[in-house]
């Protein structure tokens, strides 16, 4: 999809000054970095693209728009691209509320997700084509456009197919699916449009990659005891813990991590009267208030860490720089969850988001929606304690893979300290959820890759994507 390069068009406002906020003239410019930052479409590396004048004579077969290249087997383009490699990745099925039979065009193609895969198997895309790691490239670039069944068509769109697979890796193991030293991916983490059955394998699988990296290292002296996650088995029930008193330590470093929060609530005025109309351009200059706020207290929290003597500016300043944006949204899903979910779900429950804005939403928008409900059910779910939150945010901020760190080996070693820290706490005080802690750290892959994905949609769509999502999750959980 094209980007409109002009600023979001203001709606009508509900009558005179209200306190809340004045309505720019125009969208303030983006931060260099995060959530707000306007990057180009991602491109595949494996698919094979189309010369510019050749690329405007083509069309994609499934939607009619321009296409840029040979995707999985037949011309298509990136938005079509794009929508059948996360479609069978994460396993999605779909559901058509209609007659299976939805028109598929540049406009109406995210109408009706089943109508468009349906659409992609009966012209040929290859599914065998795709990575089974789903990295970008392609598995096999030889690999054409393949006709099958409507038996195994309908196998697929029902779940069926996928089930079987899920089976057949649980009874053959799932040795080919990782290779050793690898972090957890992208398509190991929980997707909410999976079957139970593949949710949980596929979960397990994401956790057993992620924690390789701490697969036969030193263990400090005083955590020797420690029942480690390591030991648990993907195929076997996890047995519950012994009884046993928090260490000392753990404690002492669990409680700085804690003091070194401001867990007082936001600051950013996000009261509004009864019967106005909140305008995308406010909605949004509000949003970018809110990470302005979320962002300072980040800055203030780095300077109040244990170990913030450790390392050397530079270093702080890459990782924030690389870090800032799942910093602020595990915060957003935690700690400050009841005003994000409360209070701005109310501001965004007055803004009303035109016909054109609603045809024009974009597909990474509509994964970032799902996966962004999918973890606040998630989180909702487990109640995080301040205690799990600061440990969680303290080993996602030591990241040692981002490129151009000074002390890359130390910053791992501090990662490891609050790994098992972390560990330590849930056992403790969670005695009756073993699974606790790796549903807790399988979290941060995800909160990571959804941070990510932010960035590739377009600064115009986030009023109405926050609007939905908090909508969303808001009503959720009024009914339980």
């Amino acid at each position: 999809m094209e980007r409109d390069e002009r600023p979001p068009s203001g709606g009508a406002g509900g009558g005179g000054s209200t306190g809340f906020l004045e309505p720019p003239a125009a969208l303030p410019p983006p931060p260099r970095n995060g959530f707000c930052q306007d990057d180009l479409a991602e491109l595949d590396p494996g698919t094979i693209s189309v010369p510019d004048d050749r690329a405007e004579q083509r069309t994609c077969l499934i939607c009619g728009d321009r296409a840029t290249g040979l995707h999985y087997g037949i011309i298509s383009c990136e938005g079509c691209k794009g929508f059948f490699k996360r479609s069978i990745c994460n396993k999605r099925v779909y559901r058509c509320s209609r007659d299976k039979n939805c028109v598929m065009s540049r406009k109406q193609r995210n109408r009706c997700q089943y109508c468009r895969l349906l659409k992609c198997l009966q012209m040929g895309m290859n599914r065998k084509a795709i990575r089974e790691d789903g990295m970008p490239g392609g598995r096999n670039k030889s690999i054409g456009p393949v006709q099958i069944s409507e038996e195994e068509i309908e196998r697929i769109m029902s779940g069926q197919e996928f089930e079987e697979e899920a089976n057949h890796w649980s009874n053959h193991g799932d040795s080919d699916h990782s290779s050793p030293g690898n972090r957890a991916s992208e398509s190991n983490q929980p997707s909410p449009g999976s079957t139970m059955s593949s949710s949980r394998s596929v979960e397990l699988n994401g956790f057993m990659a992620f924690r390789e990296q701490y697969m036969g290292m030193s263990v400090p002296p005083h955590y020797q005891y420690i029942p480690h996650l390591f030991n648990y088995s993907a195929h076997s029930p996890l047995l519950p813990p012994q009884a046993r008193s928090l260490d000392p330590q753990s404690y002492s470093l669990i409680h700085q991590l804690v003091s070194a929060e401001d867990l007082e609530p936001l600051g950013t005025p996000m009261l509004i009267e009864d019967g106005y109309a909140v305008t995308q351009a406010e909605l949004f200059a509000l949003l970018c208030r809110l990470a302005d706020e979320l962002l300072f207290r980040q800055i203030a929290w780095i300077k109040k860490l244990p170990f913030f003597c450790e390392l050397s500016i530079k270093d702080y300043t890459c990782l924030l720089s690389s870090t800032w944006q799942e910093l602020i949204l595990l915060s957003s899903l935690t700690v400050y969850s009841k005003q994000i979910f409360g209070e701005l779900a109310d501001v965004t429950a007055k803004y009303s988001p035109s016909d054109e804005e609603l045809h024009r939403f974009s597909d990474d928008g509509m994964e970032v929606i799902e996966r962004l409900i999918y973890l606040y059910h998630k989180f909702h779910q487990l109640k995080v304690s301040n205690e799990e939150y600061a440990c969680m945010k303290a080993i996602n901020f030591l990241n040692q893979d981002i490129r151009g760190l000074t002390s890359a080996s130390q910053l791992e070693q501090l990662n490891k300290r609050y790994w098992y820290i972390c560990q330590d706490f849930t056992e403790y005080k969670y005695t009756h959820q073993p699974n606790r802690f790796p549903d807790l750290m399988m979290c941060l892959p995800e909160i990571r890759y959804i941070a990510g994905k932010m960035v590739n949609v377009p600064l115009e769509q986030l009023p109405l994507l926050f609007k939905v999502v908090l909508h969303s999750c808001k009503t959720s959980v009024s009914k339980e």
